[in-house]
C-alpha cells in the first residue's frame, strides 16, 4: 500500500500483542531508507469516533504517512502528553518514553532514524526496506520540556517477522500457498488468564463492519447465552464443509456456506468452534 492510502482495521487489534526483542538494541545503524518519507514531521492530529482510513491519518498525523503497508494500518495515534518530568534528554529517549507509556505491542528494538529535524526524529521499524511501524518523537512540548512520543503508527502484524509476533499473544495465520494472513481477514488468540478464559481461544474473522468470531470453549468458562451453539471438541466434518487453506500449526480451518461454525482440523480430530452472538471481551 502506497504512503498516504492506508486503512484501519478492528479496534480488536490494538489489544492484541505482539513479542518484544528487548535483548536487542532499540536502536540500530542501517542503511538509508530505499523510499525515505518526505512529508512534514509536525501534521496536526485530531481524534475522530469513527473507524475509517481518514480518521486514522488524522489520528497518527506524521507516523501513519511514514508505514508502507502492504494491506491495511493496524494502529495510529497521538499525541497523548507525557508529564513534565518524564520528558527525556535525547530523541532515543523519547522513544523508549513511547514504550514505557504505551507497552504496544509490536518490536521494540531494532528501530533506526529516518528522518531528523532540530525538534522532532522520525523512527522506523523496516522489514524488507519498508516501514511497518513509525513512531514520532518530539521536544519540549508545552508544558513538557525534553524529549517524548508524539505520534505512531504500525502496519497489520501479519506483515512483522515471525519472531516479533511468535513470542506474543496473537496468532498469525498462514493461507495455502503459506503466506501470512493479515488479522483483518483471520486471527486467534487464547483467552484472558484474569478472566479465567486461558482455557478457551477465540478466532475472528472479517473487518469490523462484518466481524465474525468463534469460540473454543472446552471447560464452559463462558455463558451459554454468549455463544448461538456448544462447542463439541469431537465431532464428524460436515459433508459440505470446505477446506479454507489457512492454517496455524496444525490447525486447519473449514467453514460451510453459512459459517455458523468454524470447524477446525486438529491431529487429534474435529472440534466444533460456535459463532459468538455478539463480541465477546474479557473486562
Amino acid at each position: 500500500m502506497r504512503r498516504g492510502l492506508v486503512a484501519v482495521t478492528a479496534a480488536l487489534l490494538a489489544a492484541a500483542g505482539c513479542g518484544a526483542e528487548d535483548d536487542r538494541d532499540v536502536i540500530v545503524d542501517g542503511a538509508p531508507a530505499a523510499t525515505p518519507y518526505s512529508g512534514p514531521l509536525n501534521i496536526p492530529t485530531r481524534q475522530l469516533d469513527e473507524d475509517t482510513p481518514e480518521a486514522t491519518l488524522i489520528a497518527s498525523g506524521a507516523a501513519g504517512r511514514a508505514l508502507e503497508c502492504e494491506g491495511e494500518i493496524s494502529w495510529g495515534g497521538g499525541p497523548d502528553g507525557w508529564s513534565e518530568h518524564d520528558g527525556g534528554d535525547t530523541p532515543e529517549d523519547g522513544l523508549r518514553l513511547y514504550f514505557d507509556m504505551f507497552e504496544p505491542s509490536g518490536p521494540r528494538s531494532g528501530f533506526r532514524v529516518e528522518r531528523e529535524e532540530t525538534d522532532r526524529v522520525l523512527y522506523s521499524y523496516d522489514v524488507g526496506g519498508r516501514t511497518k511501524v513509525a513512531v514520532v518523537v518530539a521536544k519540549d512540548q508545552k508544558n513538557r520540556p525534553g524529549w517524548g512520543p508524539e505520534t505512531n503508527a504500525s502496519c497489520d502484524p501479519a506483515e512483522l517477522p515471525a519472531s516479533v509476533t511468535d513470542s506474543g499473544d496473537q496468532e498469525i495465520w498462514t493461507d495455502r500457498n503459506g503466506k501470512r494472513v493479515t488479522t483483518t481477514t483471520l486471527s486467534s488468540y487464547a483467552g484472558a488468564e484474569h478472566c479465567g478464559w486461558q482455557k478457551a481461544h477465540f478466532l475472528g474473522m472479517g473487518p469490523a463492519k462484518d466481524h465474525r468470531q468463534y469460540v473454543r470453549d472446552p471447560d464452559g468458562v463462558l455463558e451459554g447465552d454468549l455463544l448461538t451453539s456448544p462447542y463439541d471438541g469431537d465431532v464428524r466434518m460436515p459433508a459440505d464443509a470446505h477446506d479454507t487453506g489457512y492454517r496455524y500449526r496444525d490447525w486447519q480451518l473449514w467453514l460451510t456456506d453459512d459459517r455458523t461454525t468454524a470447524y477446525v482440523r486438529t491431529s487429534d480430530g474435529v472440534e466444533a468452534w460456535p459463532l459468538a452472538k455478539e463480541m465477546v471481551a474479557c473486562a
